[in-house]
């Protein structure tokens, strides 16, 4: 059973920011537990044949690679969001029911470790190297921000499709 805990140790903007994307991670895998490989490639919802829990956990990855790794580091993007298209927005979805989903959770958490060291050793007001679409440079506390924001908005997917791939709800 995946621990998750929402309260942080200290009352600090840095420790609330962190404890509570941490939990939304945690969350995530939570949602996951119990899950058979085959369900998790399912996509129970008629109109997003993407949206399967195997592709949540791979986006959930590649979008923290994507604010932390590209935007805030300045590094190369990598992985399946390199190949994005028009007609392929989302292919780090659509890859994702080929792989599974034990080794989805164990990259999205080994990524989790690396941005926690990064995420410690920046200040808050440290601004991202690449700019934001309308050329500003976000700093590492609204990345954060958004983080929280997406990683529990796409739980609140997880839940919709937990529920109906199998009845399991609550998580």
């Amino acid at each position: 059973m995946t621990t998750r805990t929402d309260t942080p140790t200290a009352w600090d903007e840095r420790t609330q920011l962190t404890t509570f994307l941490d939990y939304a991670r945690a969350t995530a895998r939570a949602k996951c537990e119990g899950l058979t490989e085959d369900d998790a490639g399912k996509a129970p919802l008629p109109g997003s044949p993407l949206m399967t829990v195997k592709g949540l956990i791979s986006h959930l990855r590649w979008v923290e690679h994507w604010w932390l790794d590209v935007v805030f580091l300045d590094h190369e993007l990598e992985g399946p969001l390199a190949d994005a298209t028009d007609e392929d927005p989302d292919p780090e979805m659509r890859l994702a029911v080929d792989i599974p989903l034990a080794r989805l959770l164990a990259e999205y958490e080994e990524q989790n470790v690396r941005h926690r060291e990064l995420v410690a050793a920046h200040g808050l007001d440290t601004r991202a190297a690449r700019p934001l679409g309308n050329g500003d440079h976000a700093d590492l506390r609204w990345i954060l921000l958004h983080l929280i924001e997406e990683t529990s908005r796409h739980n609140g997917h997880l839940d919709v499709v937990r529920e109906l791939l199998d009845g399991t709800t609550g998580v």
